[in-house]
């Protein structure tokens, strides 16, 4: 059992080590004919660029080193606190854009500042879960890790919110920040 939690951990954190590598999330937009409204544009580049935050923020994953329980626990501890640092500083980023230029815009944002929040607090809580946790059994602390961890599918479109509010939908086709977020690996895919 300790060895498939190990093994289950460390798969996911290799994966999540590709947050800030960069790479393709296999989805591409391009412009359509109608051009959307520069205001529009504006907003969603403050909306990408506060929830591309969470790309930016380090995060080194650990070592998984079986061998030294009390460094696995440590390293993932800290591992778990700098995630729910990114999901926060994205979520905080989310409820300072301002105003909607286009009527549910603002709800949207917050829907999506809303599911960083939870992120935030779910990788704070297996923070907390993997201190608390015995380091010689990894059925704690690693099992409240993988947990949180398989909590980014949430992640998988953070644009989903827009489907709602076509106009803003469609200012992420031009908006700067929000191609560049579309290019950002931030969720695991493989």
């Amino acid at each position: 059992m300790r060895r498939s939690l190990v093994a289950t951990a460390a798969a996911a954190a290799l994966v999540l080590a590709g947050c800030t590598s960069g790479g393709s999330s296999g989805t591409s937009s391009t412009p359509t004919g109608d051009a959307a409204s520069a205001d529009a544009v504006a907003y969603m580049d403050k909306v990408c660029g506060a929830a591309s935050e969470f790309a930016k923020i380090e995060k080194t994953a650990p070592q998984l080193d079986a061998s030294d329980p009390q460094k696995l626990k440590a390293e993932m501890a800290a591992y778990m606190g700098q995630l729910a640092d990114a999901f926060t500083k994205s979520a905080e980023g989310l409820k300072n854009v301002g105003p909607s230029p286009v009527a549910g815009g603002e709800q949207a944002v917050d829907k999506m500042s809303e599911t960083f929040t939870s992120l935030g607090t779910v990788f704070a809580d297996a923070k907390a879960q993997v201190e608390q946790a015995d380091a010689n059994n990894a059925n704690g602390g690693l099992q409240a890790a993988g947990e949180a961890i398989a909590k980014l599918s949430e992640l998988a479109d953070p644009l989903r919110d827009l489907e709602a509010v076509p106009e803003l939908q469609k200012a992420t086709q031009s908006a700067q920040k929000c191609q560049e977020m579309q290019r950002l690996n931030i969720t695991p895919t493989s």
